[in-house]
């Protein structure tokens, strides 16, 4: 019988484990650090996107794409530098409906064209969560072959709650992309909403991916679509879905029949192809060197650009009045007041309007 209060020793027992191999040195590890709080200056920044530096290139699209005031002030500084270097390229927009197959099209586009020789930026417009503010800015997952391509780049970014997620960052790192040296530019959208519009007041070419037997046919005949495309590309032309393709083709060169021609004296055409079996892409490209021809020996591309450029000066404008309206300390503590008077019944929405309003002035 064992006597009380006695101790015994236990016979579970741990032993003394091997410490963990140091996978980095702690030298390595306060260089990396110290690189990651450093920030690269304006002249280096621009030094590495005219010497075609990816990094460089990424990291001025960060600054413009930040509603940080002083990283606002920056990319400003950066763009105007690279001004000269910039409006070498053919800007490609692409849009249509969730599920047609942008981002494969882009990709089997993209190889073809990287195959040719040429340098393809894609920016591509990931929405954004209207609850959230989040986006999943997965584009790069489905271009696989198209990343590793040493000749393209491809940026996702948030649309943010801008209109259908094109805005001035967008047509800012059109100017970044063509500096760094790529003389391609498709934009993708999100392929909702009033996106189309933003895009088209952009690019060069317009163009839209459609599907036939999906019951999107009739899309094309609305006016506000088909008036802005410089050309329809109907995706998904294979197997079984070959016979619908070309019965779509026809249905929709009867709606481009009628509307009046366009100012730059170019056809919208229609041309199938199946991305998944990368066949039809040739088409496309040819169809877009067509439409280059045309408008540049009439001179509608060069007057295009500039008329997009009057237009972008005054979409800025309205943007910083916006801005600065809404950044106001005097604004900012009058705004909730006026929220809840006007909740209460005791103002109308116009009245408080005016009231904000003349606080600005």
């Amino acid at each position: 019988m064992a006597k009380k209060n006695q101790t015994y020793k236990s016979a579970l027992k741990e032993q003394n484990g091997i410490s963990p191999p140091e996978s980095l040195s702690s030298d390595s590890a306060k260089t990396i650090k110290a690189n990651r709080k450093k920030q690269p200056s304006i002249e280096d920044l621009v030094s590495g996107i005219t010497s075609r530096n990816i990094s460089a290139l990424s990291r001025a699209i960060t600054l413009v794409e930040s509603t940080n005031s002083t990283h606002t002030k920056k990319a400003h500084d950066i763009i105007t530098a690279c001004l000269p270097y910039a409006n070498n390229s053919i800007r490609i927009g692409t849009t249509g409906v969730p599920g047609v197959g942008k981002s494969t099209f882009i990709e089997a586009f993209g190889c073809y064209l990287t195959d040719l020789g040429r340098k393809v930026a894609v920016l591509a417009v990931d929405p954004s969560s209207s609850l959230s503010r989040g986006s999943i800015l997965g584009d790069k997952t489905r271009m696989e072959d198209l990343v590793k391509d040493k000749n393209a780049f491809i940026r996702p970014s948030p649309s943010g709650d801008s209109l259908g997620g094109v805005a001035r960052k967008t047509r800012e790192s059109i100017i970044l992309c063509e500096a760094a040296g790529f003389d391609t530019i498709i934009i993708e959208t999100v392929g909702v909403g009033q996106s189309e519009t933003a895009v088209h007041s952009m690019v060069d070419f317009f163009l839209l991916l459609k599907l036939a037997g999906a019951g999107d046919e009739l899309q094309g005949i609305k006016r506000g679509i088909i008036e802005m495309a410089d050309a329809i590309v109907i995706n998904k032309a294979d197997g079984e879905n070959v016979k619908a393709a070309k019965l779509a083709k026809v249905e929709f060169n009867r709606a481009l029949h009628l509307y009046p021609s366009k100012a730059s004296g170019w056809s919208p055409k229609v041309s199938l192809c199946s991305a998944l079996k990368q066949k039809g892409i040739s088409e496309v490209w040819d169809m877009i060197e067509d439409y280059r021809s045309t408008t540049s020996s009439n001179h509608y591309f060069e007057v295009n650009r500039n008329n997009q450029n009057t237009f972008w000066l005054l979409q800025t404008i309205e943007e910083r009045l916006k801005s600065n309206f809404y950044n106001s300390s005097k604004i900012k503590s009058e705004l909730k007041s006026q929220i809840e008077l006007v909740e209460a019944g005791k103002t109308t929405p116009f009245a408080a309007a005016e009231y904000l309003l003349g606080l600005s002035n």
